[in-house]
């Protein structure tokens, strides 16, 4: 039976932690020269219908490296621009390849394109979720922490994809979340009640980015406009006013806390420079770890799939 990867919650406890662990050891492979060719002879089908630096080369690479292939498949250039439905390309796309990851705007069209799909899919971005960073910001806090459990973890910013991911994740795994966000700019409601509901000592929303942080572990950031939103640049950036993770904020976190971002980022807007390439930035890494962790997942999800006959 085959395994997708659209939320959070399509991961048991145990794959969480399966997926850390081989992350773990397929980032010491590399780094000792080591081969890991577990999906040889693997094609995966990268759909964009938006752009990417990260998302695309973390997961081009993760192939090559599995010893597999990878090929993009722009929405300009394929029949799914043109109008052909996404389950009929679902169905056609099965036939030739062995997995597909789509990074794309509406949560619904990765979901059909699983419903319809024989081969596993992941979600490499959607306007509502980003399950793959966030489960690389957890390997990473991990490598950094020894652990992600009982730690607290600040948001601070737009209530976005970003946002809810981490409310997903906060509702499955012991770690604390606060989330500090402007009025009308909050994650989704229906994720936000089901994590206070499901986790309910471990995650609250705040309007005060300074209640949010204090004795934060990690302090975790991202743009105030995303990929689509450019028009309301100027309306967001009153809007979140106050919200920058600087350096009088991050003082108000642990003092060995950690900062993230899932890139790219603006510096002088939601970080400032200092912070974002001071000495507790672990932002590049956490973008380098983005690699290691879509390895462990393309290896989870197709590794155990053989295409129908």
């Amino acid at each position: 039976m085959k395994k997708d990867l659209l939320t959070e919650y399509d991961l048991t406890i145990e794959e969480f932690d399966r997926l850390f662990a081989r992350s773990g050891e397929m980032k010491a492979e590399l780094r000792q020269g080591r081969p890991h060719p577990s999906l040889a002879g693997k094609v995966l089908g990268m759909i964009f219908e938006k752009s990417s630096t990260r998302t695309r080369l973390s997961f081009e690479v993760a192939m090559i490296q599995l010893g597999g292939k990878a090929i993009f498949l722009s929405s300009r250039d394929i029949q799914i621009g043109r109008g052909e439905t996404v389950a009929d390309t679902a169905r056609i796309l099965s036939r030739y390849i062995d997995g597909v990851m789509i990074r794309t705007f509406g949560q619904e069209m990765v979901e059909e394109f699983a419903r319809y799909a024989t081969i596993p899919v992941v979600n490499g971005l959607t306007d509502l979720l980003h399950p793959c960073q966030i489960l690389s910001d957890l390997f990473t806090i991990i490598e950094k922490r020894g652990r992600y459990e009982d730690l607290k973890i600040a948001y601070v910013g737009d209530g976005n994809n970003i946002a809810n991911s981490w409310l997903n994740a906060a509702a499955r795994l012991p770690f604390h979340l606060s989330l500090a966000c402007p009025e009308r700019y909050e994650p989704d409601r229906t994720i936000l009640d089901r994590a206070v509901r499901e986790a309910p000592r471990s995650v609250a929303l705040y309007r005060d980015p300074r209640e949010a942080v204090r004795d934060a572990d990690i302090v975790y950031t991202d743009v105030w406009a995303s990929m689509g939103q450019e028009s309301e640049k100027d309306v967001r950036e009153k809007a979140f006013q106050g919200y920058c993770v600087d350096e009088a904020l991050l003082r108000l976190a642990k003092p060995e806390a950690l900062v993230m971002h899932c890139l790219p980022a603006h510096r002088g807007e939601e970080i400032s420079a200092g912070v974002m390439d001071g000495p507790r930035s672990i932002v590049f890494d956490q973008a380098e770890n983005r690699l290691h962790v879509q390895k462990a997942i393309l290896e989870m999800l197709m590794g155990r799939q053989r295409r129908p006959e």
